[in-house]
């Protein structure tokens, strides 16, 4: 187990905006920063991040929380695996108590999953530089291709054994469990090595953990495929990992551009020569999740695919792909006969970065080169040219880009315009219909397992009646929350006594806690107490970063929100806040306000409460004593109410 110190040096030490900085591209807002949600579909930026709280909070999808939250949520890390990410970033030493490797005693099966990897990716590794046959074949194999060694180690390359056990065997004997190997592709079912005699490509996730392998066969055996990869598992699925990207992102970002390519090797090799804003899909086919991760990074595409017919079938995929996401694709073919790895190696970088510069095009010149090389002279095969780059054109969400390449590409095919823009409705048109059918056929659907869900717990409850009755002091209760967590170590001043604003709270409420209708803010409040009773100051971070997710959520929830007080009116318009101080330096009369509204709903429910024991008693006449009591305990609590209630000018009772 990581020791609490240890959890404490890495909260101390990590910057909430550092971490997601690698992941999401943040623009300066106020004392915020923003960016684009990771973890849903969004245009117009809700991902808030706070510096100054050491949090992030979307207000599209509302998840919200601490780098380790992050972590989490974004990379499937357990909370472990989250603190020994950061604690390897900021360079702290991990403190165990207990156990002194925590990985004898794996609590998670993702987690094992991983360290499997980490052990094959070792072995591998061990292979390539420590064996005869690693070294005079699998490095001889990368020498050849003018890989150098600095390059391997960052790629993390390795060489699997001709021998078909040797891995398992050896993870075996160390511990590992065989069906987790088998699990991730490593052993087959036959407790055999999957990779055997191959040169071995690990496959990072974007956080830099190996999630899978990919394996080159060395020689020339056309029965069995050059490449193979790992199967899917829990960590690993190929439509969302991009080759490279662990190393790449923040080159993107750096340069605004992603560069994608096909193989693993052009990877490598444009790394080597300079060009790091490089990533494959992975051996597979481009996908909607893998533009997404690019997404994040960069509006900006620049396809790099071999010259020849596949590569150019390939390019046209991505293509509609890329701009269905609303972003900017430019295309770059190569000499017939080369590719990226072979061709940088053969002009050098200088050369190979001009070459890409000078011929990359839009998407509209790349295929109406290619209608006119491939349609020359046949009126058909230009017809059915024209009409798919109508299909890309409606592929396109933005009506003015539409609007542009429509005219662009008129004048490029010496077409009519309005013929383009014709036909390039009716498509479109048609999209959103289809899209309106799938959406209403999604929404019956839901509204179907809905209605049996509903169907099933009336089945459950059939024969009893429930009540509920809805909280009606909630809101109160979540305002003294808020004011606990926001100033609750502030100073403030109590006749001729100084104390804090959280002790002078818990000194009026900690009675009530019983009586509260929401049982998370009644919770809240009881570690508050705790706190101060051990004479600890109520610290933001110490409920930002709370064990308790439920607690953590509703911190961040209440010290984070979408608007901000503009400073403009001050400092542009000369127009401060005049009927009171700003809201940040008003804590002692907010503390004071919301404490009275507290009390007075208090007071209304324990007057209707005791109205109804009055009802009760005055139908039983041997209740008289009773009855006087409840009566004379009405007066007071009214006399109380309305005092508070003119102290905060409120006419209004219910």
């Amino acid at each position: 187990m990581i020791s609490q110190k240890t959890i404490d040096e890495i909260f101390q030490a990590v910057r909430v905006e550092e971490v997601i900085d690698d992941f999401v591209k943040l623009k300066k807002r106020g004392i915020n920063m923003i960016g684009l949600c990771p973890f849903h579909d969004e245009k117009t930026p809700s991902f808030t991040v706070s510096p100054t709280r050491n949090i992030y909070k979307c207000f599209g999808c509302g998840k919200g929380g601490n780098a380790v939250n992050f972590l989490m949520e974004h990379d499937g890390l357990t909370y472990p695996e989250a603190l020994r990410n950061l604690a390897a970033r900021y360079k702290i030493e991990i403190e165990e108590t207990g156990k002194s490797d925590e990985y004898e005693a794996i609590k998670s099966a993702r987690e094992s999953l991983h360290i499997i990897n980490e052990f094959a990716g070792t072995f591998y590794r061990d292979q390539l530089f420590h064996t005869d046959m690693g070294k005079s074949i699998g490095l001889g194999y990368f020498k050849q291709r003018g890989i150098l060694r600095k390059t391997i180690d960052q790629f993390e390359l390795g060489y699997a054994p001709q021998s078909g056990d040797q891995l398992t065997k050896q993870a075996i004997d160390q511990g590992y469990n065989i069906e987790l190997l088998r699990q991730l592709g490593l052993t087959t079912s036959k407790d055999r090595d999957f990779f055997f005699n191959r040169v071995i490509f690990p496959i990072h996730n974007v956080s830099g953990k190996i999630v899978a392998f990919a394996g080159r066969q060395l020689g020339e055996n056309k029965k069995s495929p050059k490449y193979i990869n790992s199967k899917e598992s829990d960590v690993y699925h190929k439509s969302k990992v991009l080759y490279g990207l662990h190393l790449a992102k923040t080159a993107i970002r750096k340069e605004d551009q992603c560069i994608l390519v096909e193989g693993y090797t052009d990877v490598i090799s444009l790394h080597q020569s300079g060009i790091s804003h490089v990533v494959a899909s992975s051996g597979t086919a481009l996908t909607v999740e893998q533009i997404k991760l690019v997404k994040r990074y960069t509006q900006n595409i620049l396809l790099l695919y071999d010259g020849d017919a596949a590569g150019i079938k390939a390019a046209m995929r991505g293509v509609d792909l890329i701009l269905a996401q609303d972003m900017n694709v430019r295309l770059v073919t190569l000499p017939e006969g080369a590719d990226p790895d072979s061709y940088v190696n053969e002009v050098g970088t200088s050369d190979f970065q001009t070459y890409l510069s000078e011929q990359a095009t839009d998407f509209i010149h790349f295929k109406a080169r290619l209608v006119m090389k491939e349609a020359a002279g046949d009126p058909i095969k230009k017809a059915e040219l024209v009409h798919d780059i109508i299909n890309t054109l409606a592929k396109l969400p933005d009506q003015i880009k539409r609007s542009i390449y429509i005219k662009q590409c008129a004048d490029l095919l010496e077409m009519d315009e309005s013929l383009l823009l014709a036909e390039t409705n009716k498509v479109l048109s048609t999209n959103i219909r289809n899209q309106r059918i799938d959406k209403f056929k999604e929404a019956r659907q839901d509204h179907r397992e809905t209605r049996v869900k509903i169907e099933k717990e009336r089945r459950e409850q059939q024969g009893s009646i429930i009540e509920s009755k809805p909280a009606k002091d909630e809101f109160q209760e979540k305002d003294l929350v808020r004011i606990l967590l926001l100033h609750g170590a502030k100073k403030m001043e109590v006749g001729i006594e100084e104390t804090t604003i959280g002790a002078y709270l818990m000194k009026q409420i900690s009675g009530t806690l019983s009586s509260f209708d929401n049982a998370l803010y009644a919770r809240f409040v009881a570690i508050c107490r705790d706190q101060i009773e051990a004479g600890s100051d109520l610290h933001i971070d110490f409920f930002t970063n709370h064990s308790d997710k439920e607690i953590q959520d509703l911190a961040i929830e209440l010290c984070t929100s979408p608007y901000h007080y503009s400073d403009n009116w001050e400092n542009r318009w000369q127009i401060p806040l005049q009927s009171q101080p700003m809201p940040e330096k008003n804590e002692q009369k907010d503390t004071e306000d919301a404490l009275l509204r507290f009390i007075l709903r208090k007071l209304n429910k324990l007057s209707q409460e005791n109205l109804a024991k009055i009802k009760e008693y005055q139908a039983l006449p041997e209740f008289e004593t009773e009855l006087m009591t409840h009566m004379a305990t009405h007066q007071k609590i009214l006399a109380k109410r309305n005092e508070i209630a003119a102290k905060l000018n409120t006419v209004v009772l219910e």
